[in-house]
């Protein structure tokens, strides 16, 4: 099996992440400007085989959709409540190491933009189990 991707889409920034399923790793999570989208999935597309690309249905998707098409194979998949959820994935992945450990997790937000996060909850959803981040303190080699 080769690489999926999937996308937090948005109007002016959408969250991206690599993933090798078969390792249950994330290879890259980014959040781009949403002019650099097709860049970033051609530069992956370039070294990696792309399997498929997942594509959230919430805003925009229909924009992203269109402008998708052809360049890999794309499926639509269900997106509701994933940046809620991808505030409590960001402090597993990355649990507060300062003062801040010690605060409800409600009342503390990620240093991070969460649309990469929103995009690994949308490709979890979808393979039905929890990747690891390479990169982050939960990361097992």
């Amino acid at each position: 099996m080769g690489k999926l991707i999937a996308i937090d889409p948005g109007r002016h920034k959408c969250g991206l992440v690599l993933s090798c399923p078969e390792k249950g790793l994330v290879l890259e999570g980014r959040v781009v400007h949403a002019g650099a989208v097709i860049d970033l999935i051609t530069l992956w597309k370039s070294q990696f085989n792309i399997d498929l690309i997942l594509l959230g249905n919430g805003t925009s998707s229909d924009y992203w959709e269109e402008k998708l098409t052809g360049v890999a194979s794309l499926q639509v998949v269900e997106e509701f409540n994933t940046t809620l959820k991808a505030r409590k994935r960001y402090w597993e992945l990355w649990p507060p190491q300062d003062f801040t450990r010690f605060l409800p997790r409600g009342l503390v937000l990620p240093k991070e933009n969460l649309d990469a996060v929103a995009a690994l909850i949308i490709l979890e959803n979808y393979l039905g189990k929890k990747l690891c981040w390479k990169g982050s303190k939960k990361f097992k080699t």
